[in-house]
């Protein structure tokens, strides 16, 4: 999209009538294929959403199927890595939002090697999606907190499944380094490659409240080292965090519109059984979003976001079995309709006021 019509406030994001079934025939990549409860095709929120010819933002799979041409999904590896927040070598405790499960999926706990994982998502995700090609993404905990040796293992077993045509590997700021970094720009000559660093938070305060054990710093440094690499780079945020106000929130929208990233992921803060977040929730000292405030946020955040970044998620995914509260955080649908509303209400859309 030329850059003139973001400058002149239109929105870059609406296409018109005839182009609708061809641009917009995938809907968001679920990262958690395996454990989505099963539904038709056309109840699966993130596709009436992403397919919405009024869609006002660079969503995830729009830019893939101008990539590749066809649908393409998302399969989430367990491979058992952990994360230096929870083996001692920061801290025991992890942040406090996460549990020792890691959002994880289980696979890996069950005997079930990196083919057999993409294995058994290629197949579901062709029969609910008609997917034709796939990335890997390495989720659960800490993805390149492991000897090279090891990591270039499991990225090539990936990467030789048939039609997986890159990698997306979940990390912190503080888990690569030079060695990490280079074997994986030799990956992105042939293949997409996306490092994932969670940031959560533009604040330094914020970050040593959840334990996250590193600050804003090493997120701009990791970033700084892992471009004009090939190597494709998201951030992921979480609203919601304690102590943060709107304005907080939004300082981080700048900061992630400044740092040179290519994409974001955008995280609802729920409490699940297990985490210190659980134990400040219960005793009153922590109070969830409400739904509305943060479809809110989500909009304030995204016109805040320059229009060539892409979006890769707008809230989370919770697991059921462990959701403490906010309750509405499983009604994706209704947040994501609700989301829409409020962009169009407003005549708004991502970039807006970038």
């Amino acid at each position: 999209m030329p850059r003139s019509a973001r400058q002149g406030l239109t929105n870059p994001w609406q296409f018109p009538q005839e182009a609708e079934n061809e641009q917009f025939v995938s809907p968001s990549g679920s990262d958690l294929p395996i454990r989505a409860e099963p539904h038709g095709r056309n109840e699966d929120p993130e596709y009436i959403f992403m397919t919405d010819r009024n869609k006002r933002f660079n969503d995830l799979n729009t830019y893939l199927r101008g990539i590749f041409g066809c649908r393409v999904q998302k399969i989430t590896i367990d491979a058992g890595f952990t994360c230096p927040n929870r083996d001692g070598t920061l801290s025991t405790r992890g942040c406090i939002y996460c549990n020792a499960r890691g959002s994880g999926t289980g696979a890996y706990a069950k005997g079930l090697s990196v083919t057999e994982q993409l294995v058994r998502g290629k197949e579901a995700l062709f029969k609910r999606y008609k997917a034709k090609k796939f990335i890997a993404y390495f989720q659960s905990f800490s993805n390149t907190y492991a000897p090279l040796e090891k990591l270039r293992s499991l990225y090539e077993e990936a990467l030789g499944t048939e039609d997986v045509v890159g990698l997306s590997i979940g990390t912190r700021p503080d888990c690569v380094d030079e060695s990490v970094l280079d074997l994986l720009q030799g990956y992105a000559e042939d293949h997409l490659i996306w490092i994932e660093y969670g940031l959560q938070s533009a604040h330094d305060a914020t970050l040593v409240l959840i334990n996250r054990g590193h600050d804003v710093r090493c997120f701009t440094n990791a970033v700084a080292e892992t471009r004009n690499r090939g190597i494709k780079i998201c951030a992921h945020v979480i609203l919601g965090l304690p102590n943060e106000t709107r304005a907080h929130m939004l300082e981080t929208a700048e900061t992630i519109a400044q740092a040179g990233i290519d994409g974001v992921k955008l995280h609802l803060l729920y409490v699940i059984k297990g985490t210190k977040l659980e134990s400040l929730y219960r005793q009153g000292h922590y109070k969830c979003l409400e739904q509305q405030e943060y479809a809110d946020l989500i909009c304030d955040f995204l016109e805040r976001i320059p229009a060539e970044i892409v979006i890769q998620r707008l809230t989370g995914d919770p697991h059921r079995d462990e959701l403490v509260a906010p309750s509405w955080s499983m009604r994706k649908t209704e947040t994501l309709n609700l989301i829409k509303e409020l962009l169009e209400k407003r005549d708004s859309w991502q970039g807006k006021f970038s």
